[in-house]
């Protein structure tokens, strides 16, 4: 028996040959068919009489076929010629490059027939319209069509599969969405005006006006939105029910802290020290994200909240995404904690330096990962591998009494890494932290289940970078203004695009293939070594230069980056690598190469590289001629700071530009829905209500079962 759960391979009327191109979509069962939802829809004008049509316009008429043939053109185009007859008079109808519809088409079938009348030597012809089957012909026609009638649902495509086909499987299926039981529990349909979900899917595939499928689309915003807010609510919850080590709020050892610092805090660092320092001392896991634009100095916040816990005899964990951020943060800590005789280690996949017992241990994903050593005092740091009952290994953290972990630039771990920190019998005090700018709606969706600590000003007295798109006919000046900032002390960055790799629509198996991978990489190194041989060879051949990217070897990444730092080098040219936890206060120039290549958050965090010292800083960026006058690149010389860059970026290509890979749900409308405040706010609330209704929302099965789907999604990532 055919239900939703009917994987669509045994669904009668699918074809074979479509399913890999169903597959490509993420349409495995019937049920996935039918919430795979329109992009847009085109709308058709309604249905006239042959002899009302005019030249120009777009008309949707209906008859019967007097005749039909394929033939070519002059110039060897295969055409399809018909002629169709309505009450009034006829027309011709011609289709270009579909010989089928010769075959599939027969005289004497009544169609309905929508496109754009144009006028030949012949007379007018309705050219390449989109064409359906019905049972009548008439000026009046029938009440709507599913290709030709009223709006139209466009759909995410791919080879293989055409909105058309789409349009037919799922109106064969619809009637299924008959046993669907809503999760929306019936109070919260009826307060907010929210159609039932057998409704909502028939209108959001076939709606009958804009307005119908608005509220269609609306109300599965609103679920979706709703199951990731209850999901933040949970593992609120959770977090709350664990325990957790009480670490005081020293206010004396702050005090002590700050005045040991050669700068001053701002007051939002003095703010989120605060806040930090409260949810340390209570006996439940802190769950705080601290988000702060690039150099805002998330770090020193980080190490207050590190020396609190250390104090009071416990010890931090700090994970980093690449070892250039470790290694900096490792640096940076060791010298802010210096005057209080912390034990910092760091562990990376190629070095580890561990003195002794450490107080605190900075590293990539490595630390998530047992070392091999006969060093007793690098075993006892290292995290350990246990075997669940399944016989998979798995990776916890077992570093001793640890109280505090810390996790930067948390988006780009996955959610597996960031659990590790927690699977602890006690479960240490968790901090995220962030310098890629969040409209403040995505961060209540996305990260909802964390506390959020804003670093929203900068450190006093730092400039603005002055930042300005280059012409191909300002290069020179610019190279000779570049010249003479090296000659007066100062030094540069160069940041190379990836060269994309030509791959028709590679899917996700072939983009994670190490082949797919090592091109890639390939491609990256190509575009650094080329940058490198005409800088060093033809613009800048009196000039030291020294280069970066994903092919070296990690000591050789360090070697380069400690030449740099230490101004053994003027000029550094590299890739992307460098888009976080560089800090080389001498470095006042960001040249950035094919800019149109990266997205708006990257390019605000290449520009956050220089700026660091006292010398006023330039970000130049230098498009390829025909993006010159990019929007985008307009957006990133006009805004003031990392926040208001991200949400213009959210306004114009939407939020999943900003998440990257997304971990926390389904692909879909969502994304739709984080750019309305209002709705966000609204979601919330409804969320909050529902949780204190029935925390285990015992009372509402349906949803219950929504989110434990959501969940083991999640866990399976």
């Amino acid at each position: 028996m055919t239900s939703l759960d009917t994987p669509i391979a045994a669904a009668p009327k699918i074809s074979k040959r479509i399913l890999p191109a169903l597959h490509r979509l993420g349409v495995k069962t019937l049920r996935d068919l039918l919430f795979h939802f329109p992009s847009r829809y085109e709308e058709f004008p309604e249905e006239r009489a042959i002899t009302n049509v005019a030249t120009g316009e777009r008309a949707t008429i209906a008859g019967a076929i007097q005749k039909i043939a394929e033939r070519r053109t002059a110039k060897g185009l295969r055409m399809t010629e018909a002629t169709v007859r309505d009450e009034t008079g006829s027309i011709t109808v011609i289709w270009f490059n579909q010989p089928f519809l010769a075959r599939t088409l027969k005289e004497g079938d009544v169609l309905r027939l929508s496109g754009k009348i144009a006028r030949g030597l012949r007379g007018l012809s309705l050219q390449n319209p989109s064409y359906e089957k019905i049972t009548r012909a008439s000026p009046a026609g029938e009440a709507r069509g599913t290709h030709t009638g009223g709006l139209i649902a466009i759909y995410p495509e791919t080879d293989g599969i055409t909105s058309r086909w789409l349009r037919f499987l799922i109106k064969t299926y619809l009637p299924l969405c008959r046993s669907l039981v809503d999760p929306l529990p019936h109070e919260t349909r009826a307060r907010l005006n929210l159609p039932e979900i057998k409704d909502a899917l028939m209108h959001i595939h076939f709606p009958e006006s804009q307005k119908q499928a608005a509220d269609a689309e609306h109300r599965f915003i609103f679920e979706e939105l709703l199951l990731v807010q209850l999901r933040a609510l949970r593992e609120r919850s959770r977090m709350k029910q664990r325990v957790a080590p009480a670490i005081p709020f020293d206010i004396e050892l702050i005090k002590s802290f700050v005045v040991s610092l050669p700068f001053k805090l701002t007051d939002a660092q003095r703010r989120a020290i605060w806040e930090i320092g409260r949810d340390l001392a209570r006996p439940q896991p802190m769950n705080r994200l601290l988000e702060g634009d690039v150099g805002s100095g998330k770090t020193v916040v980080a190490a207050a909240a590190s020396l609190l816990a250390v104090r009071a005899g416990f010890r931090v964990a700090v994970m980093a995404p690449t070892e250039i951020l470790a290694r900096q943060h490792y640096a940076t800590f060791d010298k802010i904690l210096a005057p209080f005789h912390v034990s910092i280690g760091l562990r990376t996949g190629s070095e580890g330096k561990n003195p002794g017992s450490t107080d605190i241990l900075i590293g990539t994903h490595a630390l998530l990962h047992p070392i091999r050593s006969k060093s007793p005092e690098a075993t006892a740091d290292a995290p350990q591998a246990h075997l669940a009952s399944n016989g998979v290994q798995k990776t916890v953290v077992t570093m001793e009494n640890t109280g505090l972990a810390i996790i930067d630039e948390q988006h780009r771990f996955g959610v597996s890494q960031r659990a590790a920190f927690l699977r602890q019998e006690i479960a240490p005090h968790f901090l995220s932290m962030t310098a890629t700018p969040i409209p403040r709606t995505l961060a209540l969706t996305i990260y909802g289940d964390l506390d959020l600590s804003l670093l929203d000003e900068m450190p006093k007295g730092r400039k603005p970078v002055i930042t300005k798109i280059i012409s191909p006919e300002k290069r020179a000046e610019a190279y000779r203004f570049i010249r003479d900032k090296v000659r007066s002390g100062q030094q540069v960055f160069v940041i190379c695009p990836r060269i994309e790799i030509a791959e028709k629509k590679p899917n996700d198996k072939i983009r994670s293939s190490r082949a797919y991978q090592q091109k890639l990489l390939a491609g990256e190194v190509k575009t650094v070594t080329d940058e490198y041989k005409k800088l060093s060879e033809f613009i800048f051949p009196d000039l030291r230069i020294t280069m970066l990217h994903g092919r070296m070897k990690p000591k050789e990444k360090a070697a380069a980056m400690k030449l740099f730092s230490e101004r053994g080098a003027d000029i550094l040219v590299s890739t992307s690598v460098i888009e976080v936890g560089v800090d080389v206060p001498n470095a006042t120039i960001m040249m950035i190469e094919g800019p149109e290549r990266f997205g708006l958050a990257q390019l605000h965090q290449f520009r956050g590289r220089v700026g660091r010292g006292a010398e006023q800083s330039y970000c130049f960026l230098f498009p390829t001629e025909d993006r010159m006058a990019s929007r985008r690149l307009r957006a990133v010389v006009d805004a003031k700071n990392g926040f208001e860059l991200a949400e213009y970026d959210m306004a114009i290509r939407g939020p999943g530009d900003l998440l990257g890979d997304r971990q926390w749900g389904e692909p879909g409308l969502i994304l739709k829905g984080i750019t309305d405040a209002r709705l966000v706010h609204a979601v919330r609330d409804e969320a909050i209500a529902l949780a204190q209704q029935s925390p285990d929302l015992a009372q509402y099965p349906a949803l219950a079962k929504r989110l434990a789907a959501l969940e083991k999604t999640l866990h399976l990532e």
